[in-house]
């Protein structure tokens, strides 16, 4: 009987066991993202470039908000704009968390994108929304780093140039780490959503 008795205890504290174990994991259940889940990967480790104010800027510079980075240029007639001003809607709609927000916009177009029209540019959409910019080398050095394809595109008059480059989404959590890629269509709801559970 005693023997009974200790294995009825042991199948007892190890059933226990196993429903404390699926309550816990339950509760860290794992963030259900609209983006894609990079996380732990390789991209965007070298984000090493200037704003539109001179100060050089790196990932560091960053830790503590959620870090949006948008490759793309000035005279980008379409998919720069809407992209701007989605996360004009995503920083509105976290209320006081959108202070935890930075989107920084990469150009692709330094010939062209002076840190004086990066700034009128950017800042027109939120005051608090930075403009990054390298030269050439930099550029290339930094896009290498996110996997990120431009190259000019001449245009119909001669000597006028448009920029052909990926349009994507790269989301850093307040640590400093590259979580999520999102398409430039994703839409200010999603974006909202996963950098809301970021934070």
């Amino acid at each position: 009987m005693a023997e009974f008795g200790v294995s009825r205890r042991f199948v007892l504290r190890a059933g226990a066991a196993a429903v404390a174990a699926a309550m816990l994991a339950a509760c860290e259940k794992k963030p259900s993202f609209n983006s894609t889940d990079v996380s732990g990967s390789d991209l965007g480790t070298d984000l090493s470039l200037t704003d539109f104010n001179g100060q050089p800027r790196t990932l560091q510079d960053f830790k503590g908000k959620v870090l949006v980075v948008f490759f793309g240029f000035v005279q980008c007639p379409d998919v720069c704009p809407t992209a701007l001003a989605e996360f004009v809607q995503v920083k509105n709609s976290l209320g006081k968390d959108g202070d935890r927000l930075q989107v920084a916009f990469v150009t692709v177009d330094p010939e062209r994108d002076t840190p004086e029209i990066l700034r009128a540019y950017v800042t027109q959409f939120d005051p608090s929304f930075l403009g990054l910019r390298g030269d050439a080398d930099a550029t290339a050095r930094v896009a290498k780093s996110f996997k990120v394809f431009y190259a000019k595109v001449p245009g119909k008059e001669p000597g006028s140039y448009t920029m052909d480059h990926t349009a994507g989404v790269y989301i850093y959590d307040p640590e400093g780490h590259l979580r999520l890629f999102a398409r430039h269509t994703a839409g200010a709801d999603a974006l909202t959503s996963d950098i809301r559970q970021l934070l």
